[in-house]
């Protein structure tokens, strides 16, 4: 298939490149080669293109910096993400639309299936759920994929901060009430080729399986990583951030299990494999 990636320069944008290529025509575009913001010149590259498939990885992903920028992040993650489901519709092509686990409020105590209802919480929740709306209100042939807290070898993430913080610090201090599922990027790529293959459209919760707490997760990377580091648990009061978090945004996977899919791994051999590597 002729699979164009809106966003190849990020983290996830990486590893589709390094995973859809294997089987298909792939072509991209990064921040610098198109302003997703610019109806007109959105459409008109997707149309050049001419994709079977359009992944539309790129987004305004700074959670704290939406709440002190919210025109921004609206005009990227919601007005963007309308441009490039008009540009799908235009050149007929299915959209696979890259979104996250803060469309939820977080109380729950039990995993957020597909069809649990939505209620994000800050502003960039609220932009990346609008973005699902204007989906689902111009195509009919879309995946959305919500996933959670990732990590990969192609950006900032949880993982290299704490393994970095640990050079300089015997002691660290990481939230202990704030649960979800760490998902690595090449698992989560892989799981979009398997998506594509077939016109089962809709929404998909795709993480890596099991949850824990960043505190949970932290002390895993260290015990895989054999360092010796004092980590602390604390609370989410104690570590105030500018953009509200969900509490608990465990994703299950329910449609992916309903259309067969395998079950993807635990997070904690995605992570033996993402340290391997470093």
């Amino acid at each position: 298939m002729k699979i164009m990636i809106i966003g190849s320069e990020g983290m996830l944008g990486h590893d589709l490149v390094d995973v859809l290529s294997a089987e298909n025509e792939i072509s991209t575009t990064t921040i610098d080669t198109l302003d997703i913001t610019d109806i007109d010149k959105t459409i008109k590259t997707v149309k050049n293109n001419n994709p079977d498939v359009l992944v539309h990885a790129a987004a305004f992903t700074d959670v704290d910096g939406a709440e002190s920028n919210p025109d921004l992040a609206y005009k990227v993650n919601a007005i963007g993400t309308r441009n490039v489901a008009v540009a799908c519709r235009e050149a007929d092509c299915a959209m696979i639309y890259i979104c996250t686990d803060y469309v939820f409020d977080g109380t729950n105590t039990k995993p957020y299936y597909e069809y649990n209802q939505t209620k994000p919480l800050g502003v960039y929740g609220k932009t990346k759920h609008t973005g699902e709306v204007y989906i689902r209100d111009i195509l009919n042939k879309f995946y959305i994929v919500r996933t959670s807290w990732l990590y990969g070898y192609h950006g900032p993430n949880f993982v290299a901060t704490m393994l970095n913080l640990a050079k300089t610090n015997d002691t660290i201090s990481v939230v202990n009430d704030q649960i979800g599922s760490p998902t690595y990027t090449v698992d989560l790529a892989n799981a979009i080729a398997h998506l594509i293959k077939r016109p089962a459209y809709g929404i998909y919760h795709v993480t890596n399986s099991e949850h824990c707490t960043w505190y949970d997760f932290a002390k895993e990377i260290f015990k895989q990583s054999n360092i010796e580091v004092d980590v602390k648990p604390v609370s989410t009061e104690e570590f105030p951030r500018p953009a509200p978090r969900p509490k608990y945004s465990v994703l299950e996977n329910y449609n992916w299990k309903m259309e067969g899919y395998p079950k993807i791994r635990s997070y904690k051999e995605a992570l033996s494999d993402y340290l391997k590597l470093l």
